[in-house]
């Protein structure tokens, strides 16, 4: 939790609300209300916010790991920066998510529905920070899955997939009142920074690297250096 605690965070959370207002963007709570409307279509969306975050994102690093070790290590980098600036976000700028405003009239899907797995729900959210709004990682990690296929997969129906995925995760951010669609633009900030540290790091972009680890056993080996002589005595 950041400095300011609970209490900085509702706030906060009054203040990007007014600022989408002057933005004329202030469009979750109608998002929030239609998508509330179609129970099938929330509880679906409750279940991907829940789930797919983590399951997706590991897959990923699963699959680079095993398909793409020469850039594993560097992508991985990407993901791990990226979250760790989203931490210092979340200590520096604590914001309550428009579900729990207080005087706004954002209907929480999860505690409506009674659906499970959601950091924000049953016991889950007594160890979790519910004021971790700013940036979206559920962004930042999706863009970072998508992203990752798109530049990598090399059937076409996964780099499509890889497309659709973080434009999917908005909606269902903003949908389910998990987040402003100002904390989606943090998450790609924070995502930005990990792929200029990657970058600067390895000397190009992860993709740009070979796929392959170098294989040692196939190295040449070097040339062994000229034997020495002696000279001989003079007679």
């Amino acid at each position: 939790m950041g400095p300011g605690g609970g209490g900085g965070a509702f706030p906060n959370a009054d203040l990007i609300w007014e600022l989408e207002g002057r933005l004329g963007t202030a469009f979750e709570e109608s998002v929030n209300h239609a998508v509330n409307s179609v129970t099938w279509l929330v509880v679906g969306m409750n279940y991907y916010y829940a789930t797919l975050h983590f399951v997706v994102t590991l897959g990923v690093l699963v699959w680079l790991y095993r398909r793409h070790p020469g850039r594993y290590a560097a992508t991985r980098l990407v993901l791990f920066v990226t979250t760790g600036f989203a931490l210092v976000g979340f200590y520096l700028f604590p914001l309550a998510p428009p579900r729990l405003m207080h005087g706004q009239n954002f209907i929480d899907t999860v505690l409506v529905h009674q659906t499970w797995g959601s950091m924000a729900s049953g016991d889950l959210k007594n160890v979790s920070n519910q004021y971790a709004a700013m940036p979206s990682m559920h962004i930042g990690w999706s863009l970072w899955c998508g992203l990752t296929l798109f530049a990598l997969a090399t059937v076409p129906w996964a780099r499509v997939l890889g497309l659709l995925y973080p434009v999917l995760t908005l909606v269902v951010i903003v949908a389910t009142a998990n987040h402003f669609w100002l904390d989606a633009v943090g998450g790609v900030l924070c995502l930005a920074v990990g792929y200029g540290v990657a970058h600067a790091w390895y000397g190009r972009r992860p993709s740009a690297l070979p796929r392959h680890l170098p294989d040692v056993g196939t190295r040449r080996p070097e040339p062994a250096a000229p034997e020495r002589v002696p000279l001989q005595k003079q007679v």
